[in-house]
């Protein structure tokens, strides 16, 4: 029994062992450096094509859509850069730590749009029953709400909440701003930060060879020069296109305006061409001419391609404080939202300023007008101003004579 119980055993192990070679599949072989890179490639530019097409689409379809992707990109980041934070802390272990997260974001967000909103819509806010008071007391409505969020809020968390919301909440504030003062304030630092990311990864894996800096590996000197001269190109080409359209260069006052229903207003004296004179001995033609907006896209360009990776460069050190690769597995080939957009946030912040510093033009507006009567004068020299406008406009041939007398006789009636 022993013997041939053991012949059985043996047999069938010696069938496993031949059937074994036979079932098993064949692990495949390790790709290549070259095919990784190569598939890495392949990933990357097809959803670099999707972004572009979702960004072109939302862009055409008019500013809200445009807010709509600023918003949820803002947000994505946000989540991102908090999910990083591993904060050796007793906060962690409260229920309510991620909650208060959110919280100040969405109280942060609220008083930023809502500062927005106030500023370039004040000819509607400030004229309606329900939003007035909301309007007035903005600011102190926004503060209460951040102080209520300070409660049982750890310090060490708290830290770096402020700090997320000031690196991205805060300077995504100013994007959206840009898209108020026109379209072109917005596409125009996207697409320049866009175009200078794409030519620097092509021009160094082409001709890189020399490092960059440390902390971020992949980045060569190659690279850093050839996507400026190619970002310097793109933008004076894509400005020139730009500027003949009155949809990118008029300042929001119609949210429902798209590509096709345009937008209407004086444009602004920089896409104004003017002529310039040059001294005799510098050439022998005395005079050009051009739109000073060419000269600003040369800041625009330059400042995207030098000091704007220098966000990038600061989210790689982040990245290797906390040993990891990406912020987040969001876009097939790029990593996270935040692995995208850490150039576009300083470049966004540079823009606002720049436009307010050197282009933007400060005059009186039909908002700023209707905010200083409503608090600045007492409700008798509000009438007042009334029937002194309506009393020109009839003099200007604006209003006829039936409806002066209608609203004399309703002003007295108070």
């Amino acid at each position: 029994m022993s013997s041939s119980s053991t012949g059985v055993t043996a047999a069938r192990l010696t069938g496993e062992e031949r059937a074994s070679p036979i079932s098993a599949k064949p692990e495949p072989p390790p790709l290549s450096e070259y095919e990784k890179k190569k598939r890495t490639f392949v990933t990357r530019t097809i959803w670099t094509f999707v972004m572009i097409t979702i960004f072109f689409a939302a862009m055409f379809a008019g500013h809200l859509y445009v807010i709509a992707i600023v918003t949820a990109v803002q947000v994505m980041s946000f989540k991102e850069v908090i999910a990083i934070a591993n904060v050796p802390s007793r906060a962690r272990r409260l229920k309510f730590t991620k909650s208060l997260n959110w919280y100040f974001l969405a109280t942060t967000m609220y008083f930023l749009y809502g500062e927005s909103v106030i500023y370039y819509f004040k000819h509607i806010v400030l004229v309606d029953i329900v939003l007035l008071p909301l309007a007035t007391h903005h600011r102190f409505i926004s503060f209460m709400l951040y102080i209520i969020g300070h409660y049982r809020f750890q310090f060490t968390q708290f830290a770096w909440t402020h700090m997320a919301l000031y690196l991205i909440v805060v300077q995504a504030h100013f994007i959206m701003n840009n898209i108020f003062e026109g379209m072109i304030w917005f596409f125009l630092p996207v697409s320049l930060v866009i175009t200078n990311d794409i030519f620097a990864y092509i021009v160094g894996i082409t001709f890189g060879r020399t490092q960059l800096i440390k902390i971020s590996p992949n980045k060569t000197v190659e690279g850093f020069v050839g996507a400026w001269v190619c970002t310097v190109v793109f933008g004076v080409a894509m400005t020139n296109v730009l500027m003949r359209y009155s949809y990118f260069i008029c300042p929001v006052n119609d949210l429902g305006a798209n590509l096709w229903t345009g937008l209407e207003c004086t444009p602004n004296p920089v896409f104004i061409p003017h002529t310039y004179h040059l001294p005799v001995w510098l050439s022998m033609s005395r005079t050009f001419t051009i739109a000073p907006m060419q000269f600003h896209i040369l800041v625009f360009a330059t400042f995207a391609s030098l000091i704007a990776p220098f966000g990038g460069f600061f989210a790689s050190g982040l990245k290797r404080t906390f040993k990891i690769k990406d912020f987040g597995e969001s876009i097939p080939g790029h990593g996270g939202i935040t692995d995208r957009m850490d150039c576009q946030f300083i470049m966004g912040f540079f823009a606002y300023m720049y436009y307010q510093s050197f282009i933007a033009v400060h005059k009186a507006s039909v908002g700023g007008v209707i905010e200083t009567v409503i608090t600045g004068l007492t409700p008798e020299e509000q009438l007042e101003v009334v029937r002194g406008l309506s009393k020109y406009l009839f003099n200007q041939g604006v209003v006829s004579e039936k409806a002066l007398e209608c609203l004399n006789i309703a002003l007295r009636k108070r």
